[in-house]
């Protein structure tokens, strides 16, 4: 029996650069980046690792993870040395991997002047995916460990950040870094954009006012953190300034104030400002007839029915085929909430 040739051939990797290249070619500009600078991860199973924003799996328009990249490397071209000088919106960020352990620090953009709103979510809407985007891309982690029960031991920086989180307006900030900042870009479309971070060795802050009423809710130990969110809430403070001042521990009872990390602040301030909300709505008289509220956005559509009965909640989101969280093609996926 004569012997049969085989011949390998490996296959050429990560062509799906090559073809994200020569779709864009802005993207090759300046990538001079090594494995430390700039970090590509997936996780496992993600539509986006098979997708490579060419396919669009998801269903959107247009591929996030590629809309993060370029914001992602604009911001980046800004950096170039161990000193940042800009402005802060204000922001801080209380990480929660680690956790009691956990890494703070303040954010601030490559930018001077009005930086407000790339952190204010509550001016965001009506904009567009990739303005949203580029907000929070502009925005530079500088970083430090903390022990959260104990904050009170971490010095000088943490004091500051907590002033930074109480702040009424931007300020202006410089941050010095122990190394140039680096970023790790997971390739997952519900992923936030986040810029890039490093080690933080100080910080050096312009003037900056505080709200007069998270300063009074700071200085009152004996107010316990729930009431102080109620109050500054119905004092018309917007959510997203309570929800940094409270990753902070800037409210509660004395030593027991603790940093908690920014995820769960945004989670704990929703549901006590939820959980108010309803209680009140249900001394509200019914309404006589049946209502119908809409409204369209990003891809979304919402829809609000109230019906004259006793007072009750039911939510129901639906997705179309094809889309993020419902890749089938066959029929709409509906889940409900009661």
């Amino acid at each position: 029996m004569p012997k049969r040739i085989t011949r390998w051939v490996e296959r050429p990797r990560n062509l799906w650069v090559r073809e994200l290249l020569s779709s864009d070619p802005s993207f090759g500009l300046d990538l001079d980046y090594t494995i430390e600078e700039l970090r590509l991860r997936s996780r496992p199973g993600s539509l986006c690792a098979v997708c490579k924003g060419s396919k669009l799996l998801c269903g959107r328009a247009r591929c996030p993870i590629l809309a993060r990249l370029s914001s992602y490397l604009r911001i980046w071209r800004r950096v170039s040395g161990l000193s940042v000088e800009g402005s802060s919106p204000p922001s801080v960020f209380v990480g929660r991997f680690g956790y009691p352990y956990v890494s703070v620090g303040p954010m601030a953009a490559p930018i001077r002047g009005d930086t407000s709103i790339l952190d204010f979510p509550e001016r965001w809407f009506g904009k567009s995916i990739d303005e949203i985007i580029e907000y929070r891309s502009k925005l530079l982690r500088g970083t430090y460990r903390v022990d959260v029960r104990k904050p009170y031991k971490a010095g000088r920086l943490l004091e500051m950040t907590r002033e930074l989180s109480l702040s009424a307006d931007y300020v202006e900030a410089e941050l010095r870094l122990r190394r140039r900042p680096r970023g790790s870009f997971i390739l997952d479309g519900d992923v936030q954009p986040m810029g890039p971070s490093a080690p933080l060795e100080s910080l050096e802050m312009g003037s900056l006012k505080w709200d007069r009423w998270m300063e009074r809710a700071y200085y009152d130990t004996d107010l316990k953190a729930s009431e102080a969110v109620l109050r500054l809430y119905e004092r018309g403070t917007p959510i997203t300034r309570i929800q940094r001042a409270f990753s902070m521990g800037c409210f509660g009872l004395g030593r027991r104030r603790r940093l908690v990390p920014t995820r769960w602040s945004i989670t704990a301030v929703d549901d006590i400002v939820s959980k108010h909300l309803m209680e009140r709505v249900k001394d509200y008289p019914a309404v006589n007839q049946y209502e119908v509220y809409e409204s369209n956005y990003l891809g979304n559509r919402f829809e609000v029915l109230l019906i004259p009965d006793a007072w009750s909640y039911e939510a129901y989101e639906a997705w179309y085929p094809n889309t993020l969280w419902n890749p089938s093609d066959e029929r709409v996926a509906i889940v409900t909430d009661w």
